[in-house]
């Protein structure tokens, strides 16, 4: 299986375990600059070159040996489930993506016809009611995951813990993970323990949000998407991510962690 979602930098200096909707872009881009002394233009997700991932054949050898060798400092960041999954919703299902087009094709009409989901129109920018077509996006996660139904589960909402077991499963080890609500202190460790060719000074980097603007914004606060019953799905389909990562699942409002993440624990847990 190797180490699908791992990014590395073309010196080695640092190993990243990527975890969609949890600040990836900007760290790919600081990983980006922190070799070259710019950033990728473009999308750093459509980079080929620059960059060690996995997805690309000829880096694959190059990230195993420096990962079962733990030669490289090794990190990844989580973000609180509530936001992410919302996150998802409003860039994967209701947003045009790049490419001018829908997630996925055929997604989001199965959604309107099997879950009743509104999505904004065709553009993504008319009146809708999001919290009641959350909700029932909500229903489709918990079928993806729990039952492989309608289809398998997207990365953009398949559990952080899932993602980050298989880099441990197969073989690596985490020196740090830390939280998108804190990104500059979190990431401020990972540099501290690396050697970049390029200085990195985090408050001059710019947030490389590259799903902002694709769908509709979020009308309401956090919390009053999720009521008894969603919250009750949220934990069917996150319970690890909420214990595991120290987030506070009582109180959808409070996006902050709980407590740091316990590296031992996240080993032992995700490491069978």
């Amino acid at each position: 299986m190797g180490f699908p979602g791992t990014w590395m930098t073309e010196s080695e200096s640092v190993v990243y375990r990527v975890v969609p909707k949890c600040a990836c872009s900007t760290i790919g881009q600081i990983m980006f600059y922190s070799d070259h002394g710019q950033f990728f233009d473009g999308d750093i997700h459509d980079s080929t070159k620059g960059l060690h991932k996995w997805a690309q054949e000829v880096s694959q050898p190059i990230i195993e040996h420096n990962v079962k060798s733990h030669k490289s400092y090794a990190f990844t960041c989580v973000r609180n489930p509530y936001t992410r999954i919302l996150s998802s919703f409003f860039d994967k299902i209701c947003g045009i993506q790049r490419n001018g087009k829908r997630y996925r094709g055929n997604l989001v009409p199965m959604l309107i016809q099997k879950y009743g989901i509104e999505v904004g129109g065709d553009d993504g920018k008319q009146e809708f009611d999001q919290i009641a077509s959350f909700r029932r996006f909500l229903l489709f996660t918990r079928d993806t995951i729990r039952f492989k139904k309608p289809m398998e589960p997207d990365i953009h909402w398949s559990a952080m813990a899932g993602h980050i077991s298989t880099f441990i499963v197969n073989g690596g080890r985490y020196d740090h993970v830390f939280f998108t609500e804190k990104f500059n202190d979190g990431m401020q460790v990972v540099l501290n323990n690396i050697a970049p060719k390029h200085p990195v000074v985090l408050k001059d980097i710019p947030r490389f949000n590259e799903s902002e603007g694709h769908g509709p914004k979020r009308l309401h606060p956090v919390e009053d998407y999720f009521d008894d019953l969603s919250m009750h799905l949220m934990w069917e389909i996150y319970k690890r991510d909420f214990q595991l990562f120290k987030y506070d699942f009582e109180n959808p409002a409070n996006k902050m962690p709980l407590s740091e993440v316990d590296l031992d624990e996240v080993h032992a847990k995700l490491g069978d």
